[in-house]
């Protein structure tokens, strides 16, 4: 059985890739956090999604996104849909026009 890659060795594999900006989540926006630059949703495509259980609670996952920005700005969200996580990213990745999904 292969070996089930970690959220850490995806990043690290996309960031080797050229992903290498980090963005977040803020007020319906995503935010480059090296530029500050602002990202709505229509803005942003999403080029390969790795889901991820949690290990000791399987309701505790994580979505990792590579994205591509409408400004060729290439990165990577970690995103974590525990039911006590934060809703605002979660929101935001909503709102991403489904077109703008390539499919894994």
């Amino acid at each position: 059985m292969e070996h089930a890659k970690s959220e850490k060795e995806y990043i690290e594999e996309y960031q080797a890739k050229g992903f290498t900006t980090n963005f977040r989540a803020k007020g319906g926006l995503l935010v480059d956090l090296d530029t500050k630059k602002e990202y709505k949703p229509e803005e942003i495509y999403i080029k390969k999604e790795f889901r991820f259980e949690g290990m000791s609670n399987p309701s505790d996952m994580s979505i990792l996104y590579v994205i591509e920005t409408n400004d060729h700005i290439k990165g990577t969200v970690l995103a974590n849909y525990s039911p006590s996580s934060d809703t605002v990213m979660a929101e935001f990745f909503k709102e991403i026009p489904k077109d703008h999904f390539k499919h894994n």
